[in-house]
């Protein structure tokens, strides 16, 4: 959608100008008929998101996925091919977020351990260079709006391969794996490179969907570098034009 805005100027001088806006609505995600989680999201690719959100809560398999309107939203009906573990999550919940902690309701939950990666990536920091200078060339919503995150499939010489978009740097990401899976693609090799902070969340959700690295725009918290470490996910951080960062492992 689009609003009229006044641009001000430092002199003080006006111009109206009209600018589209990024949607942003609640995703309410139903698993097997439980209520889960509702999801401040933008309402595109949204069975990526349903796939990819499941995965990064370690629920099991996605049989099937419907997105329906709502009341000033969208409803996400999942369903999984094993519901016991939806229900003993749902059974304990106490509080919802939309930084991939849904249904976690104590400290050493929110910080189970993570699997080692298996995966490794072949990519070059000149890969790294290649896929961040062309990023914003594979993200029209951003173009238009100013205001959404991206997270990108690279190959290992830095082409992109796959991305997408979201008002949340959480749900680009699971928007990416979601279709990943259901385009039956995989690492290769390669690389995830996302245009936001770089979270401990993000890193769980990377390790989760066996990606061998992430790259991203920002840098990464403290969390988020020793979570990485930990289970062998190689991280760049800070990638820039003439530099990056690389955690050293």
């Amino acid at each position: 959608m689009d609003m009229w805005f006044d641009r001000v100027a430092p002199d003080g001088s006006e111009t109206r100008l009209q600018r589209d806006l990024v949607a942003e609505v609640p995703v309410a995600i139903e698993i097997n008929g439980l209520g889960y989680a509702v999801m401040m999201a933008t309402p595109a690719d949204l069975e990526d998101f349903a796939v990819g959100f499941v995965a990064a809560e370690r629920l099991g398999a996605v049989a099937d996925v419907e997105a329906h309107p709502a009341e000033r939203g969208m409803l996400l009906r999942v369903t999984l091919t094993d519901p016991a573990t939806v229900i003993e999550r749902v059974r304990h919940r106490t509080t919802d977020s939309s930084c991939g902690l849904c249904g976690i309701d104590n400290l050493e939950a929110a910080l189970r351990p993570l699997p080692p990666v298996q995966a490794v990536s072949a990519a070059s920091p000149a890969a790294l260079f290649r896929a961040a200078a062309s990023l914003r060339d594979h993200q029209p919503l951003t173009r238009a709006t100013g205001a959404a995150h991206a997270a990108a499939l690279c190959a290992v010489d830095g082409t992109i391969r796959l991305v997408r978009e979201d008002v949340g740097r959480h749900n680009a990401f699971d928007k990416l794996v979601g279709a990943m899976a259901r385009q039956g693609l995989g690492w290769e090799q390669g690389f995830a490179l996302i245009s936001a902070r770089c979270s401990f969340e993000l890193v769980e959700k990377a390790v989760l969907a066996g990606c061998p690295l992430l790259a991203a725009i920002s840098a990464p918290t403290a969390l988020a570098a020793e979570r990485a470490r930990e289970a062998g996910l190689g991280l760049a951080a800070l990638v820039r034009s003439d530099s990056l960062l690389r955690l050293v492992p």
